[in-house]
């Protein structure tokens, strides 16, 4: 008879789950960033993903969500100054960090070279890649100013673009670091 009391009481600590409600284990953290320049405080559960809060609590929409598992690139966002999948990271790994989405990189004008590069290249179709493929492209124009055809395709490896085979792509790319390149 002892036995089985201690079962029960053992068995009644465990959380319930109830259906349609989350698991009683679910935990939301304090967590504080800098976001596209401006601090942004939020509790955060301990599970989501940065692209996900991203998305879906602030609505910056503009990175997008595709394979879950960071071989695409489609969900790219830069922490401290450097590119992440963003399917990747927790958000609340992003605690007291800089995090850049393609919103904010856009609109303070640092991918306008880029941009323009895509344009005039036709190195975008039906989009769902390009602004993986713009944070990706700075990165390396910023890091590499000396890069190679070869080099710019390594370093594009892990974002795919289904629609237009790379080719225009590298095109702008390659235009942006020559025109850089002329001007020192």
């Amino acid at each position: 008879m002892k036995r089985a009391t201690q079962k029960r009481t053992t068995a009644s600590k465990r959380p319930r789950f109830v259906a349609g409600k989350p698991p009683a284990l679910e935990h939301a953290l304090e967590t504080s960033l800098t976001l596209n320049g401006a601090r942004v405080t939020r509790r955060i559960p301990a599970r989501q993903h940065l692209i996900d809060f991203l998305r879906e609590e602030l609505g910056l929409t503009g990175s997008h969500v595709s394979c879950e598992h960071g071989v695409c690139g489609t969900c790219t966002v830069r922490v401290d100054g450097r590119i992440v999948r963003g399917c990747l990271m927790l958000a609340v790994q992003a605690d007291g960090r800089r995090v850049d989405t393609i919103e904010g990189l856009s609109d303070s004008g640092e991918l306008a070279e880029l941009q323009e590069a895509f344009h005039r290249r036709n190195a975008l179709q039906c989009g769902f890649c390009t602004p993986g493929m713009l944070i990706t492209a700075q990165d390396l124009v910023t890091n590499q100013p000396d890069a190679s055809r070869e080099r710019i395709r390594e370093h594009l490896s892990g974002n795919y673009c289904r629609c237009t085979g790379y080719q225009a792509i590298v095109d702008a790319i390659e235009d942006v670091l020559a025109a850089r390149r002329k001007k020192t």
